[in-house]
Parts: C-alpha cells; sequence; structure tokens
C-alpha cells in the first residue's frame, strides 16, 4: 500500500446533514421600495434621469442610486425627487408602503406553504385572508 492511501480516513458526520430549504424571498429594504417608486413613475412619465435629476437639484449619479436602491435618502432628497416628478412625498411614501405590505404577504404565504403548518376548522387552523382588511387587504389572523 502507498502512504497516500494509507492517510486517508472515512470521515462520519456526527449530524445528518440539513435538507435544503427553499429559501424565502429577502425581506425587502425601504431604500429598495422608495427607488422602485421613483424609477417606475420617472419612467412612466417618459423623462430622463438627467431631466428629474436636475428638475430636483440632484447629482444624477446619486438619483440613479437611490432609484435603484443603493443609498438611503434624506427625506429633503426624496421630497425634492417627488416634486420634480410632480407628485408629494406623501404619495411615494404611499406607493412604497402599498408595495411593501404586497410583498410581506407574498412572503408570508411563501412561509406558510413552505411549513406545511395550514390547518383548517375551529381546531386552531389559520383563517382565510379577508380582501376587506385593514393595510390593503391584508387582515393577521390569530
Amino acid at each position: 500500500m502507498s502512504i497516500r492511501v494509507t492517510n486517508q480516513a472515512d470521515v462520519i458526520p456526527l449530524r445528518p446533514l440539513p435538507a435544503a430549504v427553499p429559501a424565502l424571498p429577502r425581506e425587502p429594504l425601504w431604500r429598495d421600495l422608495v427607488g422602485e417608486v421613483l424609477r417606475r413613475e420617472r419612467q412612466a412619465q417618459g423623462r430622463t434621469l438627467k431631466d428629474v435629476a436636475e428638475a430636483a437639484r440632484i447629482s444624477m449619479p446619486y438619483l440613479s442610486e437611490v432609484e435603484r436602491g443603493l443609498k438611503e435618502a434624506s427625506s429633503e432628497v426624496l421630497a425634492a425627487a417627488a416634486q420634480a416628478l410632480g407628485l408629494c412625498l406623501a404619495d411615494v411614501l404611499a406607493l412604497a408602503g402599498e408595495r411593501l405590505v404586497s410583498l410581506t404577504a407574498a412572503r408570508s404565504r411563501s412561509r406558510s406553504l413552505g411549513s406545511g403548518s395550514l390547518g383548517s376548522g375551529a381546531a386552531g387552523g389559520r383563517r382565510p385572508v379577508s380582501p376587506s382588511g385593514p393595510m390593503g387587504g391584508v387582515l393577521l389572523a390569530a
């Protein structure tokens, strides 16, 4: 036998490897949502990044980073960008909030379906989500 063969050992894991769990979508970040709203509105208006940046008195590279979710913009910068798009800050924040609720609900559904713990009936199961609930159709049930 060669030295190489005699120095090899069998490795027996002490614990079994965990089963592959499907990854949940990551928690949405506020800066991503706000940037998505700004970009979507700018593009819907058919305006260029340069045009909106000049109107808002923000540098074009900075506005680009805000739109891509790379920078956390101050409320002053967001208000200026919103105004340049003909919106108020409340409009931008409301649209981002709606998107957050939508993504969070989808994330919760993915988690529930992945766990296989959905019960039914009065024995402690979850009630269906009501489209008439608060927060844009998301109703939390205990």
